[in-house]
């Protein structure tokens, strides 16, 4: 039997860091690491190797922050392409009307809704790449890719979202 209170006292540290490198907030971080441990819990006849306990617990806490990263980027809106920023800036600066204000906040959720229809793995990257500002080799790190692996990946998310943007809003 594994006890988890001398895995908790042996790991907690570590996988806090992991998980605040991901979360960049230490509560939350403390959060993910809390629901990896209950995670572990209740996956524990699915280890084979005792002694890879450390690695397999560092998975389950990375996991787990991208989890909690999906969950508050549903709450908040993603701008995808600097483009869409600079313009967004750009009119907060100059003064808005209402109606172009109401304008960019359907254009806003239009963008949130293509990035949440994107696939599992594409919202990943483009989430990482674009709300955290990762470098590439920092996401294929997280997520333990390739580096070419996770720039593939981007080029296809922002390829769709493109698509998804210009069929309902046509130049």
């Amino acid at each position: 039997m594994i006890d988890f209170e001398a895995l908790f006292a042996l790991f907690s540290k570590r996988l806090t860091l992991t998980a605040y490198s991901i979360t960049k907030d230490w509560h939350t971080a403390e959060d993910v690491v809390q629901e990896s441990f209950i995670k572990a819990y209740k996956k524990v006849e699915t280890i084979e190797n005792i002694e890879k306990i450390g690695p397999w617990l560092s998975a389950i806490t990375t996991r787990t922050a991208i989890d909690f990263l999906r969950a508050d980027k549903r709450r908040k809106w993603v701008p995808v392409d600097f483009t869409y920023m600079d313009f967004l800036e750009f009119h907060a600066e100059v003064g808005m009307s209402t109606e172009e204000e109401v304008e960019i906040n359907l254009f806003k959720d239009d963008l949130n809704q293509s990035i949440h229809d994107l696939s599992k793995e594409y919202q990943e990257v483009i989430v990482l790449k674009m709300q955290y500002g990762l470098k590439e080799a920092e996401i294929a790190n997280l997520l333990q890719l390739k580096s070419t692996t996770v720039k593939t990946r981007l080029h296809r998310a922002r390829k769709q979202l493109k698509l998804a943007i210009s069929e309902k809003y046509p130049a």
